[in-house]
């Protein structure tokens, strides 16, 4: 009687550690699998950005950190650039590129409408151009809608000038990602303050500070496609610009400066140590 009953409790002890290692080989199986799909996802996502993967027919498939991709490009380049992302995400040791490059292959035709990548282009582009008139001088007399759509960005609302819908458009159009402007802005009508980071003086007149104006002049440059701010550096005290470094071309650096001068609370820009 006692002998079964410790061969008993032998038994059900057997059958508890070896469901709770299944349970652990079960839960370790589990968290591999989300990882794996996690890693997957961020790979194919960022292929679906890339301007130079986005129109092709890649898959992806990763396991036990190897990822293997599949599917067809036309240039050789973009078959080490789809192995480099991957290389790149978290926890990926090794790329098995099965891709296949043909000079003339043409992607997939798709549905009628956006892919995820152009969608999230415009959206950028839409932001972009908000921001840069946000922060313009002409902020106050712009009441303005932005949209976008293949790249080509539509205005609509009001100005209270034709200086304030011209600058518009300009800043509009030297946005990077803009191919085309259509400025159906009114002129007249309620003037409307699109609000910046400000402070009131005692008078009630708007003050920004000379660290919201520098870094507004270069993010400025930064969704700028005319103008390179890599090599632009930029200072700002008592209002005064200063702008230094090394642009291209003489017409470059008219454009830096102009769009210094037409950021909110700028004073004046100098420019004399800013060369080509």
């Amino acid at each position: 009687m006692y002998a079964q009953s410790r061969k008993l409790v032998l038994a059900m002890s057997i059958a508890l550690a070896t469901g709770a290692i299944s349970g652990l080989a079960i839960a370790d199986t589990t968290a591999e699998d989300l990882t794996e799909a996690r890693q997957e996802t961020q790979i194919w996502t960022t292929y679906a950005l890339s301007p130079y993967l986005r129109a092709n027919d890649l898959k992806v498939a990763v396991h036990d950190g190897t990822a293997t991709l599949t599917g067809k490009v036309d240039e050789s380049v973009n078959k080490d650039l789809a192995k480099q992302i991957a290389l790149g995400v978290d926890g990926i040791k090794r790329v098995d590129n099965q891709i296949v490059v043909e000079a003339d292959y043409v992607g997939p035709m798709r549905a009628s409408g956006r892919s995820y990548g152009e969608v999230v282009d415009d959206a950028t582009v839409t932001a972009s151009v908000k921001s840069k008139l946000l922060w313009s001088k002409y902020a106050d007399g712009l009441a303005t809608d932005v949209q976008t759509k293949a790249g080509k960005v539509t205005l609509q609302g009001t100005a209270d000038s034709e200086a304030a819908k011209e600058f518009a458009e300009t800043l509009t159009m030297n946005t990077r990602g803009v191919t085309a402007v259509d400025n159906q802005l009114k002129v007249g009508g309620k003037k409307a303050y699109a609000g910046v980071d400000s402070r009131e003086s005692p008078k009630g007149k708007r003050e920004v500070g000379d660290g919201w104006i520098t870094t507004k002049v270069k993010s400025t440059y930064m969704y700028s496609t005319n103008v390179d701010g890599s090599d632009i550096s930029v200072k700002t005290r008592g209002g005064i610009v200063t702008l230094s470094g090394k642009v291209d071309s003489g017409a470059e650096r008219s454009l830096a400066v102009a769009m210094a001068q037409n950021v909110r609370g700028v004073k004046s820009v100098e420019s004399k140590d800013l060369t080509f």
